[in-house]
This record gives C-alpha cells, structure tokens and sequence, in this order.
C-alpha cells in the first residue's frame, strides 16, 4: 500500500523486516569497505524504501549502467570532450534530465526509479553520470556545490564542470557561482570545488530523504529507516541519535525512545550540560506516556 498526500505522488512504502534487516547489514559493510561502491549503497538505500526492489532488480540497475557506459565514445579527449559525451549520451540522447517537480517525490531519490523514469534529484542524476562515466574510464568525481549537486572532469587546473539535473549542460565560468549563490545564497569558494567523497554523497542522499518524510508527519517510518541508514555510516553528526530518538517517541515507542534520549543526554552532558538535562526532560515525558 502507498500513502498520497494532496499534491505530492503516493511513495513506495519499505520492505519487510527481514530484508531490511539483511540490508541494512549489506549496507554497513558497504559503506565500512575500503572502496564503497557509490551505486551500490544508492540501491540499497532504494531497497530501503522500495520493497518491490529484489536483490535482481539491483543487479539488473548495475547493468543498466554498464550498458549506458558501454554506450560512451572509448577515450573521447581531456575533460570537457568527456563532459560532452555524457551530456549528449545521457542528456540529449536518453533525456536524463530534472525538473522542479520532482522534489516533491520520494522516487527521485531512488536510483533504480531515476534509471527507469530518466529523471530526479540532482544528485542522484549526478550519480548516475558518475558512474556511467567512471566505468568508462572518466576522470569523474562529484561536485557538492551548496543546495545543487553537480560533476567535475579532471584536475583542478583544468576542471570542467557539467550539471545533471540540466541535461549535463557544461558549466560555464560564472555557471558554478550562480548555482551556488542562488540555492543558498552562499558565495563560492574554491573548497566548494573539491571531490565530494562517495559516503558524503550517500550522507547527503539521506539527509535529502529526512527532508522529504519532515514535511509528511504520516511517514515517520521512512524518516526513521533514513536515519538509522545515516547512523550506519562511519562518520555521520552525533545528533541524528537525538532525531532518532524523537522519532521513535513520535511513533509510540516511548520506552525505547527515552532510553535513546537518556543516551543522547549523557553523550552530550560532558560539554552541555544545560542541554543535556533538557534532554533528559524529554525522556521523563516520554516514559510518563507509558502509564
């Protein structure tokens, strides 16, 4: 069953609890190895969310993408030959592309519906030209430019940077400094330019989903699964425990709720302690709705 809300398309509800806990192993033992494979975790983050998608259906998603990359011109030039050939393979060709409203869907998240309906976030349309690109060869890596994901093809000295979600148009000079500055208002620095680490992706992927279920108080379930994905990375903010914690009080688990919030206050007691006791407050309520 998928649940709608007025003006958004209805979301694809989680699998089982037996999958998703064999996927959540998966996926912590992806995102701890020493090379994570950025599709991989992206599709396990859409099992995550899709139970129609089966363990063949991510295999055939990594497909799809050999394929795509096989469909690449071999060694097309320097950096601005292969942003080219990704734009008018995937943009032109195939119409991979974004538009506003697919931010109001949970499936633009979701690598193996971004690959099927063409279209999405920008990072995740971003991700899927990372890895058509890499497995030809590219030297690719993701751009997390604040409010707007991008691409970036070689070198600093000799950067050329294409944007997804417009079709893979390449950046021009003041492009980057546009998108920067009018999704945030932030002005661009040079540190904004740099390599975006495939886990910091997959962090950023999630963060988009919290988003997305924090604007539907009837979907604290998929908030609480992004969550616990987001805590099983090896780096990831210490108040996500807290979110959690919240979540798990939001959705009647108070016993459980209060020993986290109780956990989340000592963790943060030592250099808090103000706000510590206020959280402790929270677990003391939370345990009152038990009686």
């Amino acid at each position: 069953m998928t649940i709608s809300v007025e003006g958004h398309e209805p979301a694809p509800c989680p699998p089982p609890p037996g999958r998703s806990a064999g996927l959540r192993r998966r996926f912590a033992e992806e995102a701890r190895s020493e090379r994570p494979d950025l599709a991989e975790l992206c599709l396990l983050v859409a099992a995550q969310a899709d139970g129609t998608l089966t363990d063949d259906g991510v295999d055939a998603a990594q497909m799809e993408l050999d394929d795509l990359a096989g469909r690449l011109p071999f060694r097309p030039g320097g950096p601005r030959a292969w942003a080219e050939a990704l734009r008018e393979l995937l943009g032109e060709r195939l119409g991979f592309h974004g538009v506003a409203a697919d931010y109001g869907r949970l499936e633009s998240s979701l690598l193996h519906q971004v690959l099927k309906r063409r279209r999405g976030l920008p990072i995740l349309l971003s991700v899927v030209w990372l890895e058509v690109a890499r497995r030809a060869g590219a030297p690719v890596y993701g751009v997390a430019l604040p409010g707007h994901f991008v691409i970036g093809f070689g070198p600093a000295g000799e950067q050329v940077l294409a944007d997804p979600f417009d079709g893979g148009r390449v950046l021009a000079g003041g492009d980057a400094r546009l998108l920067a500055s009018g999704a945030t208002g932030t002005p661009l620095e040079p540190s904004m330019l740099t390599p975006a680490d495939p886990l910091e992706v997959v962090l950023r992927i999630l963060n988009n989903v919290r988003a997305w279920a924090a604007t539907r108080p009837e979907r604290t379930d998929v908030a609480l699964w992004a969550v616990e994905l987001s805590l099983l990375l090896p780096s990831h903010p210490a108040k996500l425990r807290f979110e959690r914690a919240r979540l798990l009080v939001r959705r009647g688990e108070f016993a459980d709720g209060a020993v986290e919030l109780e956990e989340y206050a000592e963790l943060i007691g030592a250099v808090d302690e103000g706000a510590a006791e206020r959280v402790r407050g929270e677990a003391r309520a939370a345990r009152a709705m038990l009686n």
